[in-house]
């Protein structure tokens, strides 16, 4: 890859102070294509409005949950708190690159970013975890103890928090080739083991009418979850290889914000997949039609 033009996320390297360039165009030449940046802003606003409510809803869903837990809630839990957190700093970036353009918070940005970049280690986990309980569950059985989680998460949040400090001290340009392996290695250990999953529970169920209530919930979530991973992630994955055929216009102004705000998105569209599957009252489950028989039960008062 050219390191001089690929940054995992928009392009941070800030505009001097001086620079009459609108400080969203991050380039000149883009003013010919800001329809990127556009959509660019237009996640942002998402990742605000709907991606920090739902992580913090997914932490207290989490925090509470009192039976039918997964092992795999210690990283859904981290995962929420890392996705938050980028959510929480989208008021203080667009502030700054529209206005301020101030040089420290730069560092809180790229620092941000950094910690965004390595979130695919978290949802790695999550799917080797549920990897290990489907293909291998006599091996599972053996390591259900949530300390070798805990312990695990405390060291993705250790490599998290160096890359993220070196991204954000010596630049972006300093973690590409790290996020480039990153993203690829993570990819594929995630659509190995979902592909392994379906394909076990399809297995499972060969010869049969009818597919078990349990396996078929467990199914469609895989499903849903490796199509939510090939959306995010397959992109720069496909497109990041070939930079060198595109042109500077359309690779800084659309390829790579579009990718990149794609991939940002993940932050909304985890919590959201997740609260899908959270159970709901019965009245809303149901709904409308327990309402209304709950309603139609109740006595009513025809007196005059």
């Amino acid at each position: 890859m050219n390191t001089s033009v690929i940054n995992s996320s928009l392009p941070l390297n800030h505009p001097s102070a001086d620079s009459d360039l609108p400080l969203w165009y991050q380039y000149d030449e883009c003013k010919e294509k800001p329809g990127g940046f556009v959509f660019y802003y237009l996640v942002k606003v998402i990742n605000m409005a709907v991606g920090f409510p739902a992580n913090i809803m997914v932490m207290w869903q989490v925090a509470t949950k009192k039976s039918d837990s997964s092992t795999s809630d210690i990283f859904i839990f981290n995962l929420a708190i890392v996705d938050a957190y980028f959510c929480l700093m989208t008021p203080i970036e667009l502030l700054n690159r529209l206005l301020l353009n101030d040089k420290l918070t730069w560092y809180f940005q790229r620092f941000a970013y950094g910690i965004k970049d390595t979130t695919p280690l978290f949802l790695t986990c999550i799917c080797l975890d549920r990897y290990i309980a489907v293909v291998h569950p006599i091996v599972f059985t053996g390591i259900r103890d949530n300390k070798i989680r805990v312990a695990l998460s405390m060291l993705v949040w250790g490599l998290m928090l160096a890359y993220a400090l070196n991204k954000s001290i010596a630049g972006v340009n300093s973690a590409v080739n790290v996020f480039t392996g990153l993203i690829l290695a993570s990819f594929t250990i995630m659509v190995f083991c979902n592909l392994s999953i379906i394909w076990i529970l399809r297995k499972s169920v060969m010869g049969k009418e009818k597919m078990h209530p349990m396996k078929k919930k467990a199914f469609r979530t895989v499903v849903i979850t490796l199509a939510i991973i090939v959306f995010n992630y397959l992109p720069p994955v496909a497109l990041f290889p070939f930079t060198a055929y595109y042109s500077f216009v359309e690779f800084q102004c659309l390829i790579s914000v579009v990718v990149f705000s794609i991939m940002d998105l993940s932050s909304s569209i985890g919590p959201l997949l997740y609260m899908s599957k959270m159970e709901r009252p019965q009245c809303l489950a149901n709904f409308p039609c327990s309402c209304c028989q709950r309603a139609s039960e109740e006595p009513h008062d025809v007196s005059t």
